[in-house]
């Protein structure tokens, strides 16, 4: 998929858009995921195993497929940005953004100056290794797509003022981090939880940007979109191998 404005339009727009978390640090799955036809994909460089060369090598077997491929950082610092959207990054993904000011710092990092703080190299996968570089340019801060993590009390109770930055397209809850944060662990149902949902949705809608979920249950994606989420994926690669070599054993074991 060509890097152009139009995945982060449709974004933006609040269109349904489904992904999947490639966290296996798996080319393999990465390509196998962009053929099956999602509009994303997540390649999770925070808690997946691989490293830089795993990420170019994910990014250039996404990038023979229709899907989007979005890079979650390990942490949200300016280099790391760098390194994943020189490599062909069509967006990133900021883990643990509580404030306003960390959603600042993310977006800084995703453009070139005079906008942000992102370095400038002309010879990258990005820019075409140079061929395409003036283009990309120009356009870079309108094509790429700024994911942050709402994964706090904090950063739930900020929603608003994140949404509202310029720059920050989709505010991404992370229900794992959230529940554990909030004390009730894993109570996806929880009134409260439900809450938090709510206000990140609401935050979204009122500022003009998408809200997005990462979903292990199905029965919890038809929740999702009533409550206002638009960017959502279901489960993982490794969600997917794990559950599918279960059921061949147990077909074996006769269980």
């Amino acid at each position: 998929m060509k890097l152009t404005g139009q995945f982060r339009a449709r974004v933006l727009a609040r269109e349904w858009v489904v992904g999947t978390f490639i966290n296996l640090g798996s080319s393999v799955t990465a390509e196998m995921a962009g053929d099956l036809g999602f509009d994303w994909l997540l390649l999770d460089h925070e808690h997946g195993p691989g490293g830089e060369d795993t990420m170019l090598h994910q990014l250039q077997a996404v990038g023979a497929t229709g899907a989007a491929p979005i890079v979650r950082i390990a942490a949200n610092e300016t280099p790391r940005f760098k390194r994943a959207l020189d490599m062909g990054a069509h967006g990133v993904m900021a883990p643990w953004v509580s404030t306003a000011a960390e959603a600042r710092a993310a977006v800084s990092a995703m453009r070139y100056p005079p906008l942000g703080l992102r370095g400038v190299a002309k010879i990258n996968r990005s820019a075409g290794f140079g061929g395409s570089f003036e283009e990309y340019y120009v356009n870079a801060h309108k094509w790429l797509l700024t994911v942050v993590q709402i994964e706090t009390p904090e950063a739930v109770a900020n929603a608003a003022e994140i949404a509202a930055i310029d720059g920050v397209d989709v505010i991404f809850v992370g229900p794992t981090d959230l529940s554990y944060n909030m004390g009730i662990r894993d109570q996806l149902d929880h009134p409260r939880f439900t809450e938090a949902l709510v206000k990140v949705s609401e935050a979204a809608k009122q500022h003009g940007k998408a809200a997005g979920i990462l979903v292990h249950n199905p029965a919890l994606v038809a929740k999702c979109r009533e409550l206002g989420y638009t960017f959502v994926a279901l489960g993982s690669d490794g969600g997917s191998v794990r559950a599918g070599l279960a059921s061949i054993l147990s077909t074996l074991r006769g269980k």
